[in-house]
């Protein structure tokens, strides 16, 4: 069959699929997705601006309906579909897309919030003012024009483009392979960066970076750091990251509320707000009680109300990282060049635009000097006319016919055919001596222009002088003020730099709540003074850690499961002294069932200092503070704890202290610490105490000579028993009596050691709390059974105990 039809011809399918997909990447590549580096246009937008530009759509001109432009654009240029059209033009005249609008639209067209536009029957459209630039002395044979689609028209092949429109306004697209997302800038900044090459063509990209800081988006919002920046600049690809504006305003009652009033780039408006509902509907970020779109045609403005008690940083902070008020904006600088996709730094695209601009303005000044010395070339004959007027008129008159008498003209006075058809052509009001003024007037200023225009031509500086001017004149007219800002990152920046040194108190309650008060709250008062409330709680809560520190010193929190978290002090809610306090769980990511068992706050991670751990199972552990010198936002594992059991305490120590240990049966030991070696961070630690069948650990504490060992029973029972009491063991034993554990007082639940000037919290199970003075609390040796603290009912039992350091009144020599 192929033989007897020559139009079939056998071919390699593999081989024909993959000529025939090269072919359509590089037609997608070159004719659709990617931007020329000299002009910054895709075809599409091209061919929209030249087809308005060419209707006459100017801004000076009334509006015209889009779908004329629509309809001249794929008639005459573009053979593709009209909404791609349309949806070009559309996004070419939103304020919110372009940095700098290059079409002027009436109309509906779309919204940030992601409405579309009307459709293209609704709308009007014309050139913005700027637009015009980039195609100004289009005419003048400044570029290259090609046929169109189906040869029937020209079409230009790159603008003019006298602005660098490329980074002005950024572009973003995908090809076959490859893509393009190339941010917009400032106008000003950038025509800076290109007048800067031209007087310093050896210029780093170091020194461009000066004039040009970074994107500039039209939305606005902040950059987050430089490094991303530089990265892009000098690679070509790079990220950086978008984050909205945000700032924090009283409201009524003590409230505050979040208002943003600007977002990053491409983020839709009405789909944020959806996001942040959802996360509040969720659960994901508490303490949000209403939220309003409040944005008018004056700006954007959303609006987040917060509890009371919220901590509005701690609330934006989690907005940033769950929702599109932060994202990363990936920068690819690509586009053609030449025709082949390339990518470049910052210097190479204002390198290529430069160039570009060379042969725009040589080609100008060749067209314009044209022009002039065709028209001196007219004067001249002209002059030559007016010279010997009464000769050339009867040479005329005694001509048979108009040939005759240009070919006469042209021997007698040795004219060319031009000049002597202009001398035919020339009306007799031109002989009055005005006229002749004019004539010779305007060709003393040809010959001017025409000099001027060869030494143009002669002197690249020159050509680079046009272009430095010209780029001036557009930027006295149309830059205007940078819109995005760029800030510190927060890892470049020294947050302390910006918080006061002071001494603080920072309060964590039974029930997970936590504040930070400035010690001046506390005044100083007498003994037996009334005090000062230190923290509005609830009835079934109250203050179980309180420490004395420095607002720049670390503060440790130490959990059930073994883990440890870091929180500077002043990151800890400022709040008055009636206030709850923000829960823990807004701080840091303790996960479900965690609670926090210790807390240590310190100033620098010595490695002479040492934390001590014991855990339920009489497990102790003793690690070098340096060794937590770095943890991790979602914290870190201080000690791997066995299957089932927990962390009961932790101490800072100088390691030469002494430890005691006590166990729900009763049984307690007292031993050196230097009887622990230091282990590593992930370690599972040495026994403490060998416990007997079903006993467990309950309490550990730090020695004090004058002190005295207090221990609760489950039954609300207790004692005090001298320190001197116990004496001293070596770890891993079974200790010694420390209460004698009966059926009527019940097993030890918790030991501590106090000072008379302590008071002791007890927490009954069903939540029953009861705080009383330690020095009220009978004195005993170690073989008793305590006497009765806390009056419960029968089903009821002791859950919790604390040592409760005095909060009315910190006169105790902190």
């Amino acid at each position: 069959m192929a033989e007897s039809n020559p139009r079939i011809r056998d071919v390699n399918i593999s081989q024909e699929m993959r000529n025939s997909f090269l072919d359509y990447a590089m037609s997608v590549i070159v004719s659709r997705a990617l931007p020329d580096v000299r002009d910054g246009l895709k075809p599409v937008h091209r061919r929209i601006l030249y087809a308005m530009n060419e209707l006459g759509i100017t801004p000076d001109k009334p509006y015209k309906k889009s779908a004329r432009i629509v309809g001249e654009v794929i008639g005459k240029y573009h053979p593709h579909g009209d909404a791609a059209v349309y949806d070009t033009l559309v996004r070419m005249a939103q304020d919110f897309s372009y940095r700098y609008m290059l079409v002027d639209g009436h109309g509906n067209f779309g919204s940030v919030d992601g409405d579309a536009a009307a459709a293209m029957r609704y709308t009007e459209a014309r050139m913005s003012k700027i637009s015009t630039e980039l195609l100004r002395d289009i005419n003048k044979d400044t570029i290259d024009f090609g046929p169109n689609y189906d040869g029937e028209e020209k079409e230009p092949l790159v603008l003019p483009a006298r602005f660098p429109n490329l980074l002005v306004n950024g572009t973003s697209g995908i090809a076959v392979g490859m893509a393009t997302n190339i941010p917009p800038h400032n106008l000003g900044e950038v025509i800076d960066g290109v007048v800067h090459l031209i007087d310093h063509p050896d210029a780093t990209l170091e020194d461009v970076c000066e004039w040009i800081k970074g994107p500039d988006f039209p939305t606005g919002a902040q950059i987050l750091g430089k490094k991303g920046i530089r990265r892009a600049y000098a690679t070509g690809h790079g990220s950086i990251v978008m984050r909205a504006k945000a700032f924090v305003e009283e409201a009524r009652g003590g409230k505050s509320r979040i208002v943003v009033e600007e977002i990053p780039y491409q983020v839709n408006k009405a789909r944020l707000i959806e996001k942040i509902a959802e996360l509040v509907r969720e659960k994901k970020i508490e303490d949000i009680t209403d939220l309003r779109d409040e944005s008018d045609r004056e700006g954007l403005r959303i609006v987040i109300e917060l509890r009371r008690d919220a901590n509005p940083q701690v609330v934006l902070n989690n907005l940033y990282k769950q929702t599109a008020l932060q994202m990363s904006y990936g920068i690819n600088m690509l586009a053609l060049v030449d025709g082949q996709p390339q990518v470049m730094n910052l210097k190479e695209v204002l390198t290529h635009y430069l160039e570009h601009q060379k042969v725009v303005i040589r080609r100008r000044t060749q067209f314009e000097l044209d022009k002039a010395e065709a028209r001196a070339h007219i004067l001249e004959g002209l002059r030559v006319a007016l010279d010997h007027l009464d000769e050339v008129i009867t040479l005329i008159r005694s001509s048979r016919t108009t040939e005759e008498a240009k070919a006469g003209l042209i021997n007698r006075f040795e004219l060319s055919e031009k000049q002597a058809q202009a001398i035919l052509d020339m009306r007799l009001q031109r002989l009055t001596g005005l006229e002749r003024e004019k004539i010779e007037s305007e060709y003393q200023e040809l010959l001017q222009t025409i000099a001027r225009l060869r030494e143009i031509l002669a002197d690249e500086q020159k050509i680079l002088g046009v272009i430095r001017e010209e780029l001036l004149e557009i930027k006295a007219q149309y830059a205007d003020e940078r819109r995005t800002q760029i800030t510190v990152e927060e890892s470049e920046i020294d947050v302390e730099d910006l918080i006061p040194e002071e001494e603080v108190a920072v309060l964590l309650t039974h029930n997970g709540y936590t504040k930070r008060l400035p010690l001046s709250t506390y005044r100083s008062q007498k003994r037996g003074g009334r005090g000062v409330s230190g923290m509005g709680t609830k009835e079934d809560d109250f203050v179980e850690h309180l420490i004395i520190t420095n607002s720049h010193n670390y503060i440790m929190f130490f959990s059930n499961r073994g883990k440890v978290y870091r929180l500077k002090a002043y990151e800890v809610p400022e709040m008055g002294r009636a206030a709850r306090g923000t829960p823990i769980i807004n701080l840091i990511q303790i996960e479900q069932g965690e609670y926090i068992e210790a807390v240590i706050p310190v100033k620098d991670f010595d490695r002479d200092r040492y934390l001590f751990f014991a855990t339920r199972h009489g497990i102790v552990k003793k690690t070098a503070l340096g060794d937590f010198a770095n943890i991790r936002k979602g914290g870190l594992f201080a000690i791997n704890l066995r299957n089932g059991d927990e962390l009961i305490d932790v101490r800072l120590t100088d390691g030469s202290q002494e430890i005691i240990i006590g166990t729900a049966h009763g049984q307690s030991i007292r031993f050196p610490e230097q009887d622990v070696r230091t282990m590593g961070r992930t370690a599972t630690g040495v026994k403490g105490i060998t416990l007997n069948r079903g006993d467990h650990v309950v309490g550990m504490d730090i020695v004090k000579e004058d002190a005295n060992v207090l221990v609760v029973t489950e039954n609300g029972y207790g004692k005090r028993t001298p320190m001197h009491e116990y004496r001293v063991q070596t770890r891993g034993g079974k200790g010694i009596k420390t209460l004698n554990v009966t059926d009527r007082n019940g097993p030890v639940i918790g030991l501590k050691v106090m000072l008379d000037d302590d008071d002791l919290m007890i927490v009954t199970e069903m939540g029953v709390i009861i705080r009383q003075h330690v020095n009220g609390i009978s004195v005993m040796g170690r073989y008793t059974q305590g006497v009765k603290l806390i009056s419960m009912r029968a089903d009821e039992k002791v859950g919790t105990i604390a040592r409760v350091e005095v909060t009315d009144n910190l006169d105790n020599g902190v």
